[in-house]
């Protein structure tokens, strides 16, 4: 089974992934959130999966843009809504195996995710 990361094509970190990712033979496809819109459903899934805190990038260039009540009236509703019009409020890379869900990009976790799993 194929792995997904999902990003955007010219962030430094998801580049990184996706050299470590080829340097280890792992398969994958890559995802670019901005040329391929996610769906809502998928995006409320990695909320509850990994909770609003961790999947919406509040340091990002585009959260301190948003408005004060959208920053303050953050719920799940509003932050599918915020990531479907603003894909780059999200943490980036995503990693989703099929089997786990991982997001940034750290060459020792994902040594360690797929010394573990059998993809």
């Amino acid at each position: 089974m194929s792995s997904t990361l999902y990003g955007i094509k010219n962030c430094d970190t998801v580049r990184a992934a996706r050299r470590w990712l080829e340097q280890h033979n792992i398969d994958y496809h890559f995802h670019d959130v901005r040329d391929q819109p996610l769906d809502s459903s998928q995006l409320h899934h990695w909320l509850n999966e990994l909770g609003r805190d961790k999947l919406v990038n509040k340091r990002s260039t585009t959260w301190k843009q948003l408005d004060a009540e959208q920053r303050d009236n953050l719920d799940d509703d509003s932050a599918v809504q915020l990531l479907l019009a603003h894909p780059t409020l999200m943490k980036r890379p995503l990693l989703d195996t099929g089997s786990s869900l991982t997001l940034g990009f750290k060459a020792e976790h994902y040594q360690s995710l797929f010394t573990h799993h059998t993809l």
